[in-house]
């Protein structure tokens, strides 16, 4: 079974500023990584990546996730992927050096989408790589979008179409971005509690106190991103998705089948 992760562009940059990589944070989870797969050499593991302060700026300021007319100005567009490859670049990077065997695939060379969801990608180079005991490693991409010119898909997007419309099924898929999921905006409100479980009975309640991002992102925030992976839930019985903090041994544990100290699960019951 495969094991999918997401580093969140909230925490391995610095979303506030403009590419400003965090690369200690890169490092220490690169690590985690290696030591899971040190711990189980068996680990298949697809790693997606959020653009954070790179991609998401240029994104914002051409909208191209608003699409761009045929006959219009792609400058914007060009800037959006190629600063998402430079990021994409120092992950991969560090993860080289932590003896992890990393491979960039980029989305956007083999993915079209209408109104902004996905209608093909040629995912078999990720499952080929899989298959040679590689870690391919995609993040949000801009993408040609047939109805409205341009779109952003989301690394949770590219995650969900993989899940659901690839040979690589999930057992568990792990965000790495917040602590957990609160009760309310932790960074606003002091007395926000983290839900450690979130099933058909509380999801509907745990959408309703869900916000947006609190800086620039043009793919939805946490209320999206707690949707697309419900979704997944739903579809897939024995899925587990874990959104965890980037804490080195948070994420080893989980990769390993084991319960963090602090984190949320999302599980049908």
């Amino acid at each position: 079974m495969y094991t999918f992760i997401k580093f969140g562009g909230s925490v391995i940059t610095d979303k506030t500023g403009r590419e400003s990589a965090n690369l200690d944070v890169i490092q220490r989870l690169a690590q985690a990584v290696a030591a899971a797969r040190a711990a189980n050499p068996a680990l298949a593991l697809v790693l997606g990546h959020g653009s954070g302060s790179f991609g998401h700026h240029y994104a914002a300021r051409y909208g191209v996730h608003r699409g761009i007319p045929l006959d219009a100005d792609h400058t914007g567009f060009a800037l959006t992927a190629a600063a998402a490859l430079r990021l994409n670049r120092i992950v991969v990077d560090t993860l080289l050096e932590a003896d992890v065997p990393a491979v960039s695939l980029q989305p956007s060379a083999s993915l079209r989408s209408a109104n902004g969801q996905i209608t093909h990608w040629e995912t078999t180079p990720i499952y080929e790589a899989l298959q040679r005991r590689l870690i391919p490693v995609i993040h949000g991409d801009v993408a040609f979008d047939e109805t409205q010119g341009t779109a952003i898909i989301s690394t949770e997007a590219l995650l969900s179409f993989l899940a659901l419309r690839s040979p690589l099924r999930p057992q568990r898929i792990i965000l790495v971005g917040e602590q957990a999921v609160y009760t309310a905006d932790p960074h606003r409100d002091p007395t926000a509690q983290p839900i450690p479980l979130i099933t058909q009975e509380n999801i509907a309640q745990v959408l309703s106190q869900t916000g947006g991002s609190r800086a620039a992102d043009v793919t939805g925030g946490m209320r999206s991103k707690i949707e697309f992976m419900w979704q997944l839930v739903e579809a897939i019985p024995d899925l587990e998705v874990w959104l965890i903090g980037p804490i080195p041994e948070r994420l080893t544990a989980v990769l390993l089948g084991q319960s963090p100290a602090v984190g949320t699960l999302m599980k049908q019951c």
